[in-house]
């Protein structure tokens, strides 16, 4: 290593180039970046999605799910298979154990489903595809006096205009609504002409065809031959002959039914943007497009398309991802400037200016350096990587400052710049080494953390290593070399000169100053402290006592997830399952007035601001309770369906107004009346859920045990103190009406399948034809019209064609059983389940808490009691497990690792034990972090709390490093520790001071967009402190103890 040190300071330019080279290279890296707000999520999730048209929830379960399951159990490589059976669709998730090759296991998946034979006649072919987040960046509201046909016409022109942005490779529109031409029936004309539903399917078919017919060779070439009568229009298929007869009389389907162009009504979605009928369009980041281009191009297309739009019509731009990412951008980099400041500051009151300049020098390097490595790590810019080099900000000039204190040291003495550069540069190489080695491996835990979004913890260490291998290449090259071509003149600039004078004063008294302490407090206490060994281990150990006390008493909360404030506002209402339309649009209409009310009294409140800038209203799907609600352990959340809607008002960013979101939706909430027949009304102003703080679910064989044990858990669940909105998924569905023939139908030769289908074509639908209209598929169904499937009466009604051609009434071949349905049935591992959840105020108590009771004191009798049942913790605790123990594992063997590492420099198996003393009390610093912050302790936190070993090691390293040198030079092991305390005081004291300091900016931001990275830099910055205060009393006695007491090795 000296020749290394010693080229780089002979070869000045050489090291110079380097320097240019890394900052050049990482600056022309950065514009090439992925930039986006969150990282994507790699899931190891694989879904199977089957369509049945018509098929109620427990025919799905029954004919798909369920044979789905039992033909993927006992495939290797899979953990959980769950799945959820719905009207009309089936889903089967399949999640794969860690390390899964999941293109390998889409193929295996793919190949059982597709060997399933037994499937209903109808059903479509299911569709197996992994589950990868997708990365929406804007949407477009295009709205607007209009109807539904034309809106959807203009919506789709205005997505392929998008789509033929430069920037913009993919867009999607929300609302799209499958088109088909209704051709409506009714039972009149059929019995008047003695028709069926099969037989003008067949007319249809052979009308409307499109079909290649071969080819002519000619010997001017090959034409071919192609026949061509596919119908397109309701006018197409009107003309289509149905009866003719021998006297050229003919019956054609336009005089027997009534053909409409319109939408399917399987799908009753209503959209409204500030007031008016709308649809949205997304448009999404693809591959390594930047987000804030994206933004970009889609806001200037709106303002281009705005100005040649009728009146009537507007696009306007809604949900900007971009924005919050700039925002968040802004925030990060303001707080990373303000950071840098304050430890180039720090620096340059502890060290002179030229000194202090040079350090500071390696943070730009560093981080260019890291920007470097980005692409081959596959690293983006996003809210969490920059947020690392704010981490990392006082933590990368750490061995820089150890080695630039420890050259300047060998100048004080008199040794020439060159020699003093190597020497000093060289003597600390090893602990400088080791100690960046050491604070990558404290930070390697994050890189595999299980769970669904453990994937993004990865970015921590990657940043962190990445930079911290160049802050360790800078400090040994290119500072050594800097310094050692460093002169201490004084300018010759007069104004500089007095500059220079005052700045010199000023640091003279606070040097004096530190050395007053070091004489005065710090070498007598420790001194003390090494005279009574065991009182002072007594005193830490009773310290560490208290902060474990202090964590499992639950003085301090723990949650998941901090709760983060967005920009948006959002009220749904939810009635029960089967609700028609018709009835949510009643409540709807008050969730609008309502609004419209909160909107008047914040004009009247905020008159120079413009708190609500727009507003969605939809009905039948809640696109951005959906989009919200999908975060840690909750990333399949869906909410649709004909009994829900939702009002989602985009409020002016947090900086610009006067008021928080959350308490915009107190007042909106006070504006809302009790609504009769509501099952929830619900208001929300996250940016994201890790979901619910209690989900507990229950897996059974047996329906009524699952009903009566989940019944009993909820009962337990409302007496604890803090627990509310105790809720579970077991909806009890739409009517459902069976069909079972009577006797009586074997008279008439009428089978089951002859009544089924039959109504199911009238009432479900025929579906004659698919065709390819424009970029839209164009289904063709026969049915009843809409009048004459309204009731039960017109089933009882309805004429059954019997196989001698006669007609029956329904009521006469079958007896009608009405009953209820489920809404959806969710099943786990081949067994039905059930999800119990519960919200927690942590003012009051802890999901932790709560979740330790139940599984310790009522699940047990629970499970005693119903032996079928089973449970297992969902959502936010199966994440916070997962993650926590993982990184619980992870951290074990990164101590271990640490270890090995301590004990080569040190060649002792139990001085390392020395080093690591210290990192105990950094808890006990980030435990007082939180305290004094005011916050709850988190996932973040923790996290925190890892990174902070390695920093904490650093100290104590170079500490232990420095007592074994000047016991090498003989002196007793009490006037070593005694000696190398104050001799290390300074570095040690200002590597903690600039870790603390670079992060105080973000400590004390106020804006919501950086709170949820807040308790990991509590952690981190009040640990550092706490641990260096330890440190440099306990690490010396640990070391006196260890070598005097324990190993007796004065006396060898």
């Amino acid at each position: 290593m000296e020749k290394i040190i010693r080229w780089f300071v002979n070869n000045k330019v050489v090291a110079n180039l380097l320097m240019m080279l890394i900052i050049i290279t990482g600056a022309t890296t950065i514009p090439l970046l992925k930039m986006e707000v969150f990282p994507e999520i790699d899931l190891n999730i694989i879904n199977v999605s089957t369509v049945y048209p018509g098929a109620t929830p427990s025919d799905i379960e029954e004919a798909i799910c369920i044979k789905i399951e039992e033909r993927l159990q006992g495939l290797e490589g899979v953990k959980k298979i769950t799945s959820t059976s719905s009207e009309n669709v089936g889903s089967v998730r399949i999640e794969l154990l860690q390390g899964e090759d999941i293109n390998d296991m889409l193929d295996r998946v793919k190949a059982e489903v597709d060997a399933i034979d037994s499937f209903p006649e109808n059903v479509e072919k299911p569709i197996c595809r992994k589950i990868v987040g997708s990365n929406p960046v804007i949407s477009v509201a295009v709205h607007g006096d209009l109807d539904d046909i034309i809106l959807n016409k203009l919506t789709e022109d205005i997505k392929d205009e998008i789509d033929a942005l430069p920037e913009i490779t993919f867009s999607s529109i929300v609302a799209d609504l499958e088109t088909e031409i209704a051709i409506d029936i009714d039972e009149a004309s059929l019995r008047k002409y003695d028709l069926s539903f099969q037989q003008i399917a067949q007319s249809i078919q052979q009308w409307s065809i499109n079909m290649p017919s071969g080819s002519i060779k000619t010997s001017d070439g090959e034409i071919l031959i192609r026949s061509n009568s596919q119908g397109y229009t309701t006018y197409d298929f009107a003309k289509i002959p149905i009866i003719s007869d021998s006297n050229g009389a003919i019956v054609y389907l336009g005089d027997i039914s009534v053909i409409r162009d319109t939408f399917s009504d399987q799908f009753e979605l209503d959209f409204f943007f500030n007031g008016d009928r709308a649809n949205l369009i997304t448009v999404f980041r693809v591959g390594n497009q930047n987000a804030l281009d994206v933004s970009e191009a889609v806001r200037n297309y709106v303002d281009n398309k705005n100005n040649i739009l009728p009146n009537s019509v507007s696009v306007t731009a809604w949900d900007d991802e971009a924005r919050i990412l700039s925002s968040r951008i802004e925030t990060i980099v303001r707080n990373a400037r303000q950071g840098l400041i304050l430890v180039i500051l720090v620096l340059a009151l502890f060290l002179k200016p030229k000194l202090a300049f040079w350090v500071s020098l390696g943070i730009p390097i560093s981080f260019m350096g890291g920007f470097w490595l980005f692409a081959p790590l596959d690293l983006s810019i996003n809210m969490l990587s920059l947020f690392t080099f704010i981490l990392v900000l006082g933590i990368v000039v750490d061995d820089a400052i150890v080695v630039g204190e420890n050259i300047a040291l060998f100048r004080e003495r008199g040794m020439n710049p060159t020699e003093a550069a190597v020497k000093g540069a060289y003597q600390v190489s090893k602990p400088v080494f080791f100690a960046v080695l050491t604070t990558m491996v404290t930070f390697a835990p994050m890189l595999s953390v299980e769970g669904e979004i453990g994937s993004i913890w990865r970015i921590f260490p990657l940043v962190v290593i990445s930079v911290l291998i160049w802050s360790l290449i800078e400090s040994l090259t290119i500072l050594p070399a800097h310094l050692a071509h460093s002169t201490d003149n004084e300018p010759k600039n007069s104004v500089l000169l007095l500059l220079s004078k005052q700045w010199q004063k000023i640091q003279n008294k606070i040097v004096s100053g530190l050395k007053y302490v070091i004489k005065q407090y710090y070498k007598p206490l420790l001194t003390k402290a090494v005279d009574s060994p065991f009182t002072t281990l007594s005193f830490s150990t009773g310290i560490f006592v208290l902060t474990i006390g202090v964590m499992l008493s639950g003085f301090l909360k723990f949650s998941f997830f901090p709760a983060v404030e967005d920009d948006l506002a959002i009220a749904t209402i939810e009635y029960p399952s089967g609700t028609p339309i018709e009835i949510t649009e009643e409540g709807f209409k008050y969730l609008e007035q309502a609004a419209s009310l909160l909107e008047e009294e914040l004009k009247t409140e905020f008159p120079n601001q413009k708190v609500i800038k727009n507003r969605l209203s939809t009905i039948g799907y809640l696109p951005m309770l959906t989009k919200t609600s999908r975060g840690p352990g909750n990333l399949n959340a869906l909410f649709a369906g004909s009994n829900m809607a939702e009002v989602a008002l985009e409020l002016a960013p947090s900086e610009k107004r006067n008021i928080s979101t959350e308490d915009v939706v107190r007042k909106w909430r006070n504006f809302m009346p009790t609504l009769p027949g509501v099952k929830e009304l619900s208001f929300k102003s996250d940016l994201f859920s890790a979901g619910d703080p209690i989900n507990i679910q229950l897996s059974s064989k047996y329906m009524d045990d699952l009903i009566q044990a989940k019944n009993e858990l909820k009962s337990q669940l409302v007496r604890f103190p803090g627990v509310f909105d105790v809720a579970d998924n077991y909806n009890v569905g739409k009517e459902e009406i069976s069909i079972n023939l009577l006797p009586a139908a074997k008279n008439y030769g009428v089978s089951m399948m002859m009544v089924a289908s039959q109504v199911r074509q009238a009432f479900y639908g025929l579906e004659v034809q698919t065709v390819q209209r424009g970029r839209n598929e164009l289904k063709i169904i026969l049915k009843y019209p809409k009048d004459q499937r309204s009731s039960i009466s017109h089933l009882e009604n309805m004429m059954i064609l019997a196989p001698n051609g006669s007609t029956i009434p329904v009521r006469q071949v079958a007896q009608l059983e009405i009953g209820e349905g489920l809404s959806s049935i969710e099943r786990k591992d081949r067994k039905r389940s059930i999800n119990v959840t519960a919200d927690v105020d942590l003012s009051i108590s802890n999901g932790n808490e709560v979740i330790a009771s139940i599984t310790k004191n009522i699940l047990p009798l629970i499970l005693k009691k119903y032996n079928s049942v089973n449970y297992s913790l969902e959502g936010e605790q199966q994440e916070q497990g997962e993650n926590l123990k993982s990184l619980g594992k992870n951290f074990l063997l990164a101590m271990i690792i640490v270890y090995m590492l301590l004990a080569i420099p040190f060649k002792s198996y139990f001085q390392p034990l020395v080093v690591m003393s210290s990192i105990p009390f950094g808890i006990t610093g980030a435990v007082i972090g939180h305290i004094l912050m005011g916050m709850n302790l988190s996932v973040l936190s923790m996290m925190g709390i890892v990174a902070l070993t390695g920093v904490v090691v650093n100290d104590s390293l170079v500490m232990v490093d420095f007592i074994n040198r000047y016991r090498e030079e003989g002196n007793t092991i009490r006037d070593a520790v005694l000696e190398a305390g104050p001799r290390r005081f300074r570095p040690i004291f200002l590597t903690s001071l600039t870790t603390f300091v670079g992060l105080i900016p973000l400590i004390l931001e106020k804006s919501t967009q950086a709170k949820f990275m807040i308790p990991m830099a509590v952690s981190l910055s009040f640990g550092v402190l706490f641990a260096t205060a330890i440190t440099l009393l306990l690490v010396p006695v640990s070391y006196l103890t260890l070598e005097k007491y324990i190993l007796k090795t004065e006396d060898k």
